[in-house]
């Protein structure tokens, strides 16, 4: 089963993807973290990356799709994964979904993480980041509201076994209490 989480920053994805990954036995692929890491490299997918993410800017789709694409392919991923951060476009989701059917995989599971916007400012504040300060942090708001908000349209008339493919969780509370309901959406 291939799990894609959608949230907006620091709604908690990371957390709890991670969990879901091992509650399940599948990998947790983290497009930040693939693209931090990338982003060190001196190759041109890593500037380009590097550049992008240091001016609050989302990584150009046709990097991402490349750098998530290649994780996919490895043989832990056959089974499922547990997809954090991508995809964050209607545009990667659509390649994701030719991409599913092309490898005779069953279409993605989405759950979606809702946090309120104040939560989500003190939450990254707090993290101490370098790409976490304030302004840093309402840019990539923004981007989620124009880019990634679409993803519950396009997400939510797609169905898998008569329904729907979109779960809306509640974002807010302990750890543990959001775990629940992921797990509770899933089960």
């Amino acid at each position: 089963m291939h799990i894609v989480f959608i949230g907006p920053p620091g709604a908690g994805k990371g957390t709890q993807s991670v969990r879901l990954a091992k509650y399940l036995g599948v990998p947790h692929l983290s497009t930040g973290e693939m693209l931090r890491k990338v982003s060190q490299d001196k190759s041109e997918i890593g500037l380009r990356s590097a550049e992008a993410m240091l001016s609050g800017q989302l990584v150009p789709d046709e990097l991402v799709v490349e750098i998530v694409f290649q994780r996919l392919e490895q043989d832990d991923c056959r089974s499922g994964c547990i997809l954090d951060g991508f995809p964050r476009t209607v545009h990667q989701a659509e390649v994701l979904d030719q991409w599913l059917v092309g490898h005779k995989r069953p279409p993605a599971v989405v759950l979606v993480l809702q946090v309120d916007q104040e939560v989500i400012l003190e939450r990254l504040a707090s993290r101490g980041r370098q790409d976490d300060d304030r302004e840093t942090i309402r840019e990539r708001l923004r981007q989620y509201d124009r880019l990634t908000r679409p993803l519950l349209d396009y997400y939510g008339k797609q169905c898998i076994g008569g329904q729907s493919a979109l779960h809306i969780v509640e974002g807010e509370g302990t750890q543990d209490e959001v775990f629940d309901r992921i797990r509770n959406e899933v089960d």
